[in-house]
């Protein structure tokens, strides 16, 4: 197949996830314009903070789509259905032990997470009232996180496309209905969000069942509970978890020390954090094609079309990312105007607005390779390269801070993104130079 037309089926792939990718940093942005509108800055300081927490939390587990995603492409691949299905049913069987797990343990983690934070006492009643009503969403949610995941293994990204579109599609709606009409203010935020989840939830089981249907294959319950497929499982999902991890304490130390700032810089950060969102999740669309393709092809042992899909999700993501740095030039400081309407918060924003511009540049390398080690299963690699990226970061937020305030730590998070994607640029390369992912006896297609 000519590389050309391998554009065309990155693109198929790819689009459905980056306009569902920017629903999400959307639905962020409509928060925050949402609960900025309201007469006091420690309302989006609660918002910010609250969301935090359901980052680390939903992130730390996004192991359930990325691990998903990778081993689902593989199988469909290697044309395994019944496989695909398996997979399927483990990834669900663990979001739903984990929602039991945070739903228990609720009371010591919203406890934990503020004291960790250390906003004001004003932002920190607020978000804690956000956390204890958003939390009755965690199965819904977690849930959908590894529907998504198993919908682009299967290389159906219009599933994927409508659940998230329904999901944030509700969550804007209601945020609007129950914070402007209703005056909840941030408790209106958190049942828009968990009343959504729940919407999702139930459209995706019947895709899925519709899509296991279409493709074939038996459900076989002692396979879903096969012990070495779930070790392996579980092996590729421990190293993401860990992955995630360092990226969401990266984010978390961020707003910790920008809450330490004041709750004037703690908001402009949060506003300015929609923006690394949006480039996060619009490049993820061609790094989950990447995932897709690549597990399709290594689970079918073709190296060609393995080469072939690296090389056009690449160079989508290096147009996307130059697109982004335009889009940000022109429009950044009237983004900052919409999101808020508080002076202050709009000064300091437009203050560090050029750190924004220029991550993206930055940013592309590491997501989209994330993109290729996850759909070859390459998870260690990330995990560890993840970690070089942390061990530079931290100690850069804390100590550049002070002589350089604010801008110390947009300087820090910029190093963040720079180490993640050298690190995994040099691992990918000696990859190649050793033969590349697939042995040398894996077929050849021409």
């Amino acid at each position: 197949m000519a590389d050309w037309a391998w554009h065309r089926r990155v693109w198929r792939l790819a689009w459905p996830m980056v306009v569902s990718n920017l629903s999400i940093p959307l639905l962020g942005a409509v928060d925050t314009a949402v609960i900025g509108h309201l007469p006091e800055p420690h309302f989006l300081g609660a918002v910010a903070v609250g969301a935090l927490i359901f980052n680390t939390l939903y992130f730390g587990c996004n192991f359930l789509r990325m691990g998903t995603t990778g081993l689902t492409a593989q199988a469909f691949g290697a044309r395994d259905l019944d496989e695909t299905r398996a997979i399927l049913g483990r990834a669900l069987l663990i979001a739903a032990a984990l929602a039991a797990v945070l739903l228990a343990l609720q009371g010591p983690i919203g406890r934990l997470a503020f004291y960790l934070v250390e906003p004001s006492a004003a932002v920190e009643a607020e978000g804690m009232r956000y956390f204890f009503i958003r939390i009755w969403g965690a199965p819904a949610a977690l849930a959908g996180v590894a529907l998504v995941g198993w919908f682009i293994g299967m290389q159906n990204t219009r599933a994927a496309l409508a659940l998230l579109l329904t999901v944030n599609g509700i969550n804007i709606v209601l945020d609007l209905v129950l914070v402007l009409g209703f005056e909840l203010g941030v408790a209106g935020a958190a049942w828009a969000t968990v009343a959504a989840d729940y919407a999702g939830l139930l459209l995706g089981s019947v895709v899925a069942a519709r899509l296991a249907r279409r493709h074939g294959g038996r459900w076989r319950p002692r396979r879903v509970l096969d012990a070495a497929a779930m070790r392996r499982f579980l092996g590729i999902n421990r190293d993401i978890f860990l992955r995630t991890l360092f990226v969401i304490t990266a984010f978390a130390l961020f707003t910790t020390l920008s809450a330490r700032q004041g709750d004037v810089v703690l908001a402009a950060n949060a506003v300015l954090l929609n923006f690394v969102i949006f480039f996060n999740f619009a490049f993820d669309g061609f790094a989950f094609a990447a995932e897709a393709l690549t597990g399709r092809a290594l689970g079918a042992r073709r190296r060609d079309d393995l080469d072939r899909a690296i090389r056009a999700c690449l160079l989508w993501c290096l147009v996307l990312a130059l697109l982004t740095v335009a889009v940000y030039g022109l429009a950044g400081a009237p983004i900052v105007r919409v999101l808020t309407d508080l002076e202050a918060v709009r000064a300091v924003a437009g203050d560090f607005l050029p750190w924004l511009i220029a991550l993206p540049l930055v940013a592309v390398w590491g997501i989209f390779l994330d993109g290729v080690f996850t759909g070859t299963t390459r998870t260690a690699d990330m995990r560890n390269t993840m970690l070089l990226a942390f061990v530079v970061y931290a100690p850069c937020a804390w100590l550049l801070r002070e002589p350089m305030g604010n801008h110390g730590l947009w300087l820090a998070m910029t190093l963040l993104y720079a180490v993640r994607g050298a690190g995994l640029g040099i691992v990918y390369l000696r990859i190649q130079a050793r033969g590349g992912f697939l042995p040398a006896t894996g077929r050849r297609d021409s």
